[in-house]
C-alpha cells in the first residue's frame, strides 16, 4: 500500500478468537478481538480511570476560585491519554466523562458549590446549595456527561465554593474521589 504500516486479520486458535490488529502477524498489536461468544474487546479504545488515594486529601478549598482537583493514581489508561490530572482526546469523537468527589466539612454558609468537568469545547457543571441548617460532615457529588471532543481537546475537574469559610476538604479515597472517561463513538 506504499506506507510503512501493516495490519492483520487472523484466527487465534489457542484462544478461539478472531483478531484484527496492527503489525504483520497475530500477537503484535490487537485492535479488536472477537471471542467464541461474539464478545468484542478493543484494548486500544481510549479509556481512563484515575482516582485519589488515602493520602491525597485536599484541605480547605479556597473561596471564590476554581480549584483544580488532582488525581494521583491511574487504575487504567488504555493509551496514555491521561496525564497531569488532564485527559487529552486522542481522536475526534463522542466521549463519556464522569467525576465523583467526596466533600467533607461542608460549609452551610457557602452560597453554592460548583463541580465542573472543564472541557475545551463545552464544560459540564454540577451545582448545589449547601444550606442544610448546619455544616454537613460529608456530601458526595457525582455526575457524568456525554460530550463531543476534537482530537487534542482536554478535560479536567475543578471545584468552586462561593462565599463562606474555607473549611471544605476533598477526601482522597479511591472509592469516593475519581475521574473517568471513554470514547463512545
Amino acid at each position: 500500500d506504499g506506507n510503512a504500516q501493516d495490519y492483520h486479520i487472523g484466527l487465534d486458535d489457542s484462544a478461539d478468537t478472531l483478531v484484527i490488529g496492527k503489525g504483520s502477524a497475530l500477537g503484535t498489536t490487537t485492535a479488536m478481538s472477537f471471542d467464541a461468544n461474539g464478545i468484542i474487546t478493543k484494548p486500544l479504545q481510549p479509556a481512563f480511570y484515575a482516582h485519589n488515594n488515602g493520602t491525597d486529601n485536599i484541605t480547605n478549598i479556597a473561596i471564590n476560585a476554581n480549584r483544580a482537583v488532582p488525581f494521583s493514581t491511574e487504575l487504567f489508561d488504555n493509551n496514555g491519554d491521561f496525564a497531569s490530572n488532564t485527559f487529552t482526546a486522542p481522536v475526534t469523537g463522542k466521549y463519556n466523562l464522569g467525576v465523583s468527589l467526596r466533600l467533607q466539612h461542608i460549609d452551610s454558609a457557602a452560597a453554592y458549590y460548583i463541580v465542573s468537568i472543564v472541557i475545551s469545547n463545552l464544560s459540564a457543571h454540577f451545582i448545589f446549595d449547601p444550606d442544610y441548617g448546619q455544616d454537613n460532615v460529608y456530601h458526595s457529588v457525582r455526575f457524568s456527561t456525554l460530550t463531543h471532543m476534537d482530537a487534542n481537546d482536554t478535560a479536567s475537574v475543578t471545584i468552586n465554593q462561593n462565599a463562606g469559610t474555607a473549611q471544605t476538604d476533598i477526601q482522597g479515597d479511591a472509592s469516593y474521589t475519581y475521574f473517568f472517561g471513554h470514547l463512545v463513538a
